[in-house]
């Protein structure tokens, strides 16, 4: 299945106006013309041109915050929490496990514990996010209950639990609700909603996300008993930009202004540490704070990360709010740890997709929705957003068991992510008759189902977007900002890049409505590349690689560093080309290596450039080689591919290979063996007991070479021998995406016979039957394909790569 082509849009051929530049000169003291040039010419295209707007736009001071007291409902939450601290009421939070929930239940245990005594009076509560959904549930109303709370103050949700609330009202509990989701038709019984839905797209507090909605309220009860506070107010901007920005929120209004304030505060962190459990975390990801994207790709997904991977994240609260160092740098290294083992489980999860959309016309398909036991329920957000994006139509990724059991029916629960503006939350429930529950944002839900209803949800929603008619078009498109040279990249500054990065920076942060820019670079070249793979802090590899080089053009002599992620050298171009930046700045520095801070380009897209055509050897058919029946010795310039693919992912990856490196690709993989699943398992038993017997350590990858296994099979084979009393030293199976920081590890096996029985097959073991009796016919499908058909696949991939 080809990826879609890639289409280009770019900037408008005609400069902002000279008195514009000279207007926003005026409104940021020092900066020089050539700087403001780049500066105003984003905003003339985004529209930022009228002067009130501009100067509130470039710099917070100039911003006037909207009163917490224009949600219609804020004066009654601010009359029930006085009711409660003046007779000594226990006050609970709920909060949500994500990244802006997190943040949110922060804000509010800092914040109203300025009012309310922490532990005693003020508790706070997140629900589990692997057995338990957003939002209110009985069971944990009935806890809070137990404990004596008679007020909730619920962040970042709320708004639909209608149920929930009337049972909390029913055991003598009000409930406040601060939220930014959909808001129910009818309104819940609760004594405040305080959900910016309630105002106009245009108000400017009408994007907040959760956290801010929570720093709304503190800020009013601050307003409200200005006598009681020990703490500064500024003191919770930077928990409120880590949730503003991790949640995506359109960076408008005051949204915009909390987050620049709130970076301002976050950037003190590595200096002068008030958090050392985020001061810890900007450690760990190398990040100095005083970015978005440290948040957007540093803090944020590992907080996020704690939820996906473990379910509880009670902790973060800890690790965002604790000021014993000790305790948060052991929370800050377990938060990466999750982090880490998120990377792995969603690069697994999306290969699996992949192969599952290998089964389906994607032609007629509008939106892909697709269920699978195995996926992990944690991270199909993630991976339903990266194929949303790559595939480009909505998509909806569920996991489904037997342990998901309502009224004798299995549920299916998963998360969706949209593009092209289709508003998730409107198509959901136009199909709420098929649902078990729903809930979030337009272009991001989650929801539940009965399994049996799966297929008419999917086409229902394939026939609802029948009715887009842009959804007939799926080329990914990719918007360009500014034009530029190597030499424009190098400027004449102090480093190179540090003038047209500054003036860049102006117009952070950046975020929906407001994306980083953009960068074309025409008739370039790359030298000196080279790729690694990341390890994570206990040295193993991961899957993620990156590939750095130097960029020039004729513009100058000199050349620019480059870093492309999930990419190998030798996809770079050969030649000249045409390629789309963005412009970074890499914070981190080790001495003893000779790195030091440097900014680089991110390589976002590549396009050969129309003056240099692709040589003609490529377009001929002889360059793809059957080798298969016929081993041959090494040939220069002739890739060859000696292991057995099994999905048409891994043969595209080597056919761009040969395309971007101007090799022939030989397919030399040798006929799979012909062993039934019960002899690999007999072969396997046997080995675990040899190996048992004798102690001797082996390696993932030997057994892998030794089985002729994928990693994901033996993982599974692994866990089928523990049903009969094998154990991994003292260890735990691998999980699934860990193949990259496991392959080389040697273990030993120990043995001691369990109540299972060689001869009853039990369902762990049924399972691996299964599996590698798919992998056996995928293999002997590859090794077996007709010439013809990878000839026709070479085609399509040649296409794109023409079309790219």
């Amino acid at each position: 299945m080809p990826e879609p082509p890639i289409t280009w849009q770019m900037p408008p051929s005609s400069p902002a106006p000279v008195e514009f530049v000279q207007q926003v000169v005026s409104c940021l003291p020092g900066i020089t013309n050539p700087k403001a040039a780049y500066t105003a010419q984003l905003l003339w295209q985004r529209g930022i041109r009228d002067r009130d707007l501009l100067q509130g736009f470039l710099n917070p001071d100039h911003y006037p915050p909207a009163s917490p007291f224009q949600f219609a409902q804020m004066t009654l939450a601010m009359e029930r929490l006085q009711r409660a601290r003046q007779r000594g009421e226990k006050v609970a939070i709920w909060g949500d496990f994500d990244a802006d929930g997190i943040t949110a239940t922060a804000v509010l245990w800092e914040g109203l514990g300025n009012f309310f005594s922490q532990a005693e009076q003020l508790i706070y509560t997140i629900p589990n996010r692997l057995i338990e959904s957003h939002g209110l549930n009985i069971a944990g109303l009935d806890r809070l209950k137990a404990a004596g709370c008679t007020l909730i103050v619920t962040c970042d949700t709320g708004s639909t639990n209608q149920t929930e609330i009337e049972y909390a009202n029913g055991l003598g509990m009000d409930v406040i609700v601060t939220d930014h989701h959909t808001l129910s038709p009818v309104p819940p019984p609760v004594v405040a909603l305080i959900n910016p839905r309630e105002f106009d797209p245009d108000h400017p507090l009408a994007h907040l996300s959760g956290v801010a909605v929570a720093y709304k309220l503190v800020e009013a009860l601050y307003l409200t008993l200005p006598e009681v506070p020990l703490a500064p107010l500024t003191d919770l901007l930077d928990l409120v930009a880590i949730g503003l920005i991790a949640d995506l929120v359109q960076l408008r209004g005051d949204c915009r202004y909390l987050a620049q304030r709130g970076i301002a505060q976050l950037q003190k962190q590595l200096q002068n540490p008030t958090r050392p459990g985020v001061a810890k975390l900007l450690e760990l990801c190398r990040k100095t704070g005083d970015r978005p994207t440290d948040i957007s790709f540093g803090l944020g997904p590992r907080i996020n990360a704690v939820s996906r991977i473990q379910g509880d994240a009670h902790f973060c609260v800890e690790l965002l709010t604790s000021r014993e160092v000790d305790r948060c740098n052991e929370l800050a290294l377990e938060t990466e740890l999750a982090n880490t083992r998120r990377k792995a489980l969603q690069k697994e999860t999306v290969t699996q997709v992949r192969r599952q959309l290998e089964r389906l016309d994607l032609s007629t398909t509008r939106a892909i929705v697709l269920v699978d036991s195995q996926w992990p329920a944690g991270i199909l957000g993630l991976v339903a957003g990266q194929i949303a994006q790559e595939y480009g139509c909505p998509t909806v990724l569920l996991h489904a068991d037997d342990l998901d059991d309502r009224d004798g029916q299995t549920l299916a629960k998963g998360s969706a992510r949209s593009v092209q503006q289709i508003d998730l939350y409107a198509l959901f429930a136009e199909q709420e008759h098929l649902l078990h529950r729903y809930g979030g944002h337009p272009l991001a839900a989650g929801l539940s189902l009965p399994l049996a209803n799966v297929p008419l949800f999917r086409q229902a929603l394939n026939h609802k977007l029948g009715q887009y008619p842009h959804l007939e078009t799926r080329a990914g498109s990719i918007s360009i900002d500014l034009v530029v040279t190597v030499a424009d990249l190098i400027g004449e500054g102090q480093r190179p890049g540090e003038d047209l990065f500054q003036s860049l920076k102006l117009l952070e942060p950046y975020g929906m409505g407001n994306p980083a820019p953009r960068l074309m670079i025409r008739n370039c070249w790359v030298e000196n590349p080279w790729n690694q793979n990341l390890k994570d802090l206990q040295g193993n590899k991961l899957r993620y690689i990156k590939t750095e080089f130097r960029l020039r053009d004729e513009t100058t002599d000199q050349s620019f560093p480059g870093v492309w992620w999930e990419h190998y050298r030798e996809e770079l171009p050969q030649g000249r080309a045409d390629i789309v930046v963005e412009l970074d700045f890499n914070s981190y520095a080790n001495p003893r290596r000779g790195i030091q801070p440097r900014y680089e380009i991110r390589l976002i897209a590549v396009l050969p450039h129309l003056a240099n055509p692709m040589p003609a050897r490529e377009t001929e058919q002889n360059w793809l080689l059957d080798w298969r029946t016929t081993p041959h010795p090494p040939a220069a310039n002739i890739l060859q591919l000696n292991s057995c693919p099994d999905s048409w992912d891994d043969l595209r990856s080597w056919l761009r290979r040969a395309i971007a490196t101007h090799q022939k690709l030989a397919i030399a993989y040798a006929p799979p063996p012909q062993k039934t699943p019960l002899q690999v398992w007999t072969e396997l038993v046997g080995l675990a007991k040899y190996l048992s017997r004798t102690s001797q350590s082996v390696t993932y990858q030997q057994l892998q070479d030794k089985l002729n296994l994928s990693f994901r099979t033996l993982q599974l084979g692994l866990q089928a021998l523990a049903t009969l009393g094998f154990r991994l030293d003292a260890a735990e199976i691998p999980g699934p995406g860990t193949e990259n920081s496991l392959t080389e590890t040697a273990f030993k096996l120990t043995y001691t016979p369990a109540t299972a029985t060689e001869a009853a097959m039990n369902p762990t073991q049924q399972q691996f039957f299964q599996t590698l009796q798919e992998e056996q016919f995928r293999r002997q499908y590859f090794y077996q394909v007709p010439l013809a058909t990878l000839e026709a696949i070479a085609a399509q991939s040649l296409h794109q790569t023409e079309a790219e």
